[in-house]
């Protein structure tokens, strides 16, 4: 296993704790708009060992008190969890980024108390999942699995959305208001083209959209917050 990005400080990834972030390879999805597409199709290049990376933690110890875990999905292979394991032993706590596609090993993360915190991508609306994540035969069902999950509040976390105009409208929100109805916490962030974006041609939302958009989610969650929207 290798480690294929690490931001040594970040004062964002991890509500309330100063993390590192650390970024692994591989995805099962493959999102149009995807800002990590190198890492989501594995054409990056490992810039350190899984040993490298422990060592590091172990230098941070009292500066860090917290490590993010992302990709592409962290839950792809079920080595990872074994990467988990270490962080946690070393005393820092764990917020994982995932796509909700391996409910079985999010479990086993929950169970090994290997999570604090999680945040979940949330795609889109159900009809519109398969669409929005580039894969026209994509079963639904393991997301919704996941959703279950984290909203039966086994550890704390959030629900979010990279909303771009082709994929996205005023029905998609409603869907997905119902679908996470009752859930902590929900972000709408905007999208932001890149030169590492698969589809080039893509567009955000206006900021009016953005706004109307948080309207529709605010019965049914929470907490509802916008990021990239000023």
């Amino acid at each position: 296993m290798k480690i294929y990005g690490l931001q040594k400080m970040t004062l964002l990834d991890f509500p309330g704790r100063i993390a590192c972030t650390v970024f692994l390879s591989g995805c099962d999805m493959r999102c149009p708009f995807c800002h990590n597409s190198e890492l989501a199709e594995e054409r990056a290049e490992p810039v350190m060992t899984v040993e490298e990376l422990l060592a590091f933690l172990d230098r941070r110890q009292g500066m860090l008190d917290g490590v993010a875990v992302t990709g592409g999905e962290p839950l792809l292979r079920k080595e990872n969890l074994k990467l988990l394991r270490e962080i946690r032993d070393r005393g820092y706590p764990i917020k994982l980024d995932t796509n909700g596609t391996h409910p079985e090993r999010l479990r086993q993360a929950l169970d090994e108390g290997l999570v604090q915190y999680c945040a979940m991508d949330l795609k889109n609306s159900p009809e519109r999942y398969a669409e929005t994540v580039g894969l026209p035969r994509f079963d639904v069902g393991p997301v919704r699995e996941s959703v279950r999950m984290l909203m039966s509040g086994r550890t704390d976390y959030e629900f979010r959305t990279t909303a771009v105009r082709e994929f996205h409208d005023e029905r998609s929100f409603r869907a997905m208001g119902e679908w996470i109805h009752g859930a902590r916490r929900y972000f709408l962030q905007q999208f932001v083209n890149r030169d590492t974006v698969p589809n080039q041609g893509l567009t955000p939302p206006s900021p009016e959209e953005m706004r109307a958009w948080a309207e529709i989610m605010r019965p049914h969650v929470e907490e509802v917050a916008l990021r990239g929207v000023e």
